[in-house]
């Protein structure tokens, strides 16, 4: 991260596009937002590829009044917003390939043209691209255009997996209750068992952990028993893996490794059950904050309530 961070000042200084590679939750728009700030000019758009739907076009380009039904006034498209500045497109692999052809020639003549409208006008923006997909791959399989991989793909920064940093958990963890927390601070339990867990869902799932615990804990302090019913599952399934392991290798090397003794283990009917009765607790029975909490929805909750009996 040391890296990232100084390659994040150096392209600060430069205009190059940039392409922002890493799984979901890595924190790829912050990144796109740092190299931004380090250049210090213009606005920073971001545009959501993936979620701009059926007005595609009219959103990334701009209209004119009666470009279509429904158009009854010029508007400005996103990239135009972000003139002087910085677009940072998210999810670009989702975008449909005739979209790319457009955008592509928007990044080789610096024009943008509007829907309906004959002229173009200039453009001068610096394109960061962000993506979870492998590019490469998505180009083989004719899902992206190759002339615009290789029009993104200047400066490649590819941001590591929370996994595959595990020494910056404890110090995640403790920004994060700075934000949202209220005096409340973390045990040691905790952070063992924060860096034990593998985050499929990243730095966007921890801060979403700690946000949950602070919310149905009035502190001071968290503990394991606060974790999300899937992390604690997940823990103790690792766990109990791990002593599988242990208990095999003495079987097989009599002496060389002591048998661990046993340890309760929750299972996962148990692990619900107890965070749907913290959740109610904590709510003092509210059903709809309850569900909230749980990050399910109120039938669903309904339903496990009948489920467990409770």
């Amino acid at each position: 991260m040391a890296e990232v961070r100084a390659l994040v000042q150096k392209l600060g200084r430069s205009n190059s596009p940039v392409l922002l590679l890493g799984e979901t939750g890595t924190g790829k728009e912050v990144a796109a937002r740092a190299i931004h700030l380090a250049g210090g000019h213009g606005p920073f758009v971001a545009i959501d590829c993936s979620l701009l739907g059926t007005l595609l076009e009219s959103e990334l380009f701009g209209h004119t009044r009666g470009a279509f039904t429904g158009a009854v006034a010029n508007k400005p498209g996103m990239l135009e917003m972000a003139e002087g500045g910085t677009a940072f497109f998210d999810e670009i692999g989702e975008l449909p390939l005739d979209v790319q052809a457009k955008l592509l020639r928007v990044l080789q003549e610096r024009e943008i043209r509007a829907l309906g409208s004959v002229a173009g006008r200039k453009a001068h923006f610096r394109p960061i691209a962000a993506t979870h997909r492998d590019l490469g791959e998505e180009v083989a399989c004719g899902r992206f255009r190759q002339d615009l991989f290789y029009r993104l793909n200047v400066v490649k920064l590819r941001l590591p997996a929370l996994r595959d940093r595990k020494e910056d958990i404890p110090e995640l963890a403790a920004h994060f209750l700075r934000r949202y927390g209220r005096n409340h601070d973390l045990t040691p339990e905790l952070v063992e068992a924060l860096c034990a867990y593998d985050w499929p869902g990243n730095v966007r799932e921890l801060e979403n952990c700690i946000q949950r615990m602070v919310a149905i804990n009035s502190g001071p302090y968290l503990h394991t028993e606060d974790l999300p019913s899937a992390v604690q599952g997940a823990l103790a399934a690792e766990q109990a893996n791990q002593s599988e392991v242990l208990v095999a290798v003495d079987g097989e090397n009599a002496g060389a490794i002591p048998r661990i003794p046993p340890q309760r283990v929750w299972s996962l009917e148990e692990l619900e059950k107890r965070a749907i009765g913290e959740a109610l607790a904590h709510t003092h029975g509210d059903r709809a904050r309850a569900a909230l909490l749980l990050g399910i929805g109120r039938t669903t909750l309904y339903r496990k309530l009948k489920q467990h009996q409770l």
